[in-house]
């Protein structure tokens, strides 16, 4: 019988692939010498081994089980009991008490509560679901990307299997690095970042009885001091209310930018063996989504760690005026907090290498001291002041010379001085708005990078 069909249609016979990065992918699913792979028998393997995933995203479900699974098989998660709850919310209740004699800041956690690492898990599923959400949906949609439009009506049954697939093991693999971040933070806001909207100090005492491990002091100067931090804090994003949403609007910028190294994949995928699906799952686990940092993301990256380090740096502060001369185990427990944040542990290595994104504030020490340098010439309302609006923090640059920017007048007006300043700002934003005509030019982030 005559071929009838179009001069423009495609054989079926022939690889949709064939000249792209994706042939050797198509090979090893099912296609080989040039003949398409039996998609109908494809689809049905994958969707019985992705039959969690959600199409085009991350699907939160898969990572919430994979989390409590991994969490589960690691043991060692208990239920906080009752002495456990007790000695959270006598720590809160002190540590709230000597935050009221360093910071002007008030208390912004009327409630306290102990964690197991299944419970920080749940808590904290949906702030992550809002970060890795551009990063997830950047990594899932890169496959079909590299396939021609030309190619794409003919492999379209296939381009939603490997989304499918690609979303089930981006799943898998978040679950997987949260179970582990979940094994060694200490609070709620121990990575610097409000990962819920809940008003609570929240504290891990499996993880903070680990963490005091080997530190020479004892397991209450211990659960003070991350109590100290924690309510430090969550007074601080009470107080600067713009604070979490540009934390978060930085990373989602960062998860835009997402890109992944296709002929990597490529490169990966030859040699696996077509009847083994679990061996195509193997080779997506290990790695074979792991993104590469692009210039963009560099300097949402930049943003972030400097915000980071400003945070944590406050917070630094704050904590060594409220336990000057009251805790003696404070200096080497800061010490050892900093390094601790410096380094980062192994959990959140894997994270950055799962999402390239590193939560860790680089120039720590900077920061700190120009709080303390601040505080010390114009007085801890004058520190806590600067948080009132983006347009008042110190930059990027002010780390180069954190005593310049405490010894710079204009930069930091006092009392009234401040508030003239302050209502200045919000008065040229309202008029920002009113002139606004809907124009689409770019406008100014404000915060700690406005001189980069």
């Amino acid at each position: 019988m005559p071929d009838e069909r179009p001069p423009d249609e495609p054989d079926p016979g022939e690889n949709p692939f064939a000249g792209t990065p994706m042939e050797q992918i198509f090979n090893a699913m099912g296609g080989s010498g040039g003949q398409a792979p039996d998609l109908s028998a494809l689809f049905g393997q994958m969707q019985r081994m992705f039959s969690g995933a959600q199409d085009g995203s991350v699907n939160f479900d898969v990572v919430r089980e994979t989390a409590r699974t991994a969490l589960a098989a690691a043991g060692d998660d208990p239920s906080p009991h009752t002495g456990q709850q007790g000695a959270v919310s006598d720590a809160v209740q002190l540590a709230e008490s000597w935050l009221d004699r360093a910071t002007s800041v008030p208390a912004s956690a009327p409630r306290a509560a102990a964690w197991s690492r299944a419970e920080w898990v749940e808590a904290t599923a949906d702030t992550w679901q809002q970060l890795v959400g551009p990063i997830a949906d950047s990594v899932v949609g890169a496959m079909g990307e590299a396939i021609p439009e030309e190619a794409r009506a003919m492999a379209g049954p296939l381009i939603g299997m490997l989304n499918q697939a690609g979303s089930a093991m981006f799943a898998q693999q978040v679950g997987q690095a949260l179970a582990g971040l979940g094994g060694e933070v200490l609070s709620s806001t121990d990575i610097g970042i409000p990962l819920t909207d809940d008003r609570t100090a929240a504290i891990l005492p499996t993880n903070v009885a680990a963490f005091g491990e080997g530190l020479e002091h004892s397991a209450a100067d211990v659960m003070l001091y991350v109590a100290l931090r924690e309510c430090a804090h969550h007074r601080l994003f009470s107080h600067a209310t713009w604070l979490r949403s540009a934390l978060i609007s930085t990373i989602e910028e960062f998860g835009r930018g997402t890109r992944i190294d296709l002929s990597a994949i490529e490169s990966q995928i030859q040699g696996l063996d077509p009847s083994r699906p679990d061996q195509i799952a193997e080779a997506m686990q290990g790695g074979m989504f792991e993104p590469e940092r692009t210039p963009e993301q560099q300097a949402a990256l930049d943003r972030l760690e400097t915000l980071l380090a400003f945070i944590e740096g406050w917070v630094d502060d704050v904590v060594a005026q409220a336990t000057h001369e009251t805790m003696p185990a404070a200096p080497a427990l800061a010490e050892a907090v900093r390094r601790r944040r410096a380094t980062g542990g192994p959990a959140e290595q894997t994270f950055a290498s799962l999402v390239g994104l590193e939560l860790r504030p680089r120039r720590l020490r900077d920061a700190s001291t120009l709080w303390a340098a601040l505080r010390d010439r114009k007085g801890a309302e004058a520190r806590d002041a600067v948080w009132t609006h983006p347009d008042l923090m110190p930059t990027r640059t002010d780390l180069d010379d954190p005593l310049g920017f405490a010894q710079d007048d204009q930069d930091v007006p006092e009392g009234d001085a401040f508030d003239a300043a302050l209502d200045e700002l919000l008065s040229q934003e309202g008029r920002s708005k009113d002139d606004d005509t809907g124009s689409e030019a770019p406008q100014d982030e404000g915060g700690p990078e406005r001189d980069d």
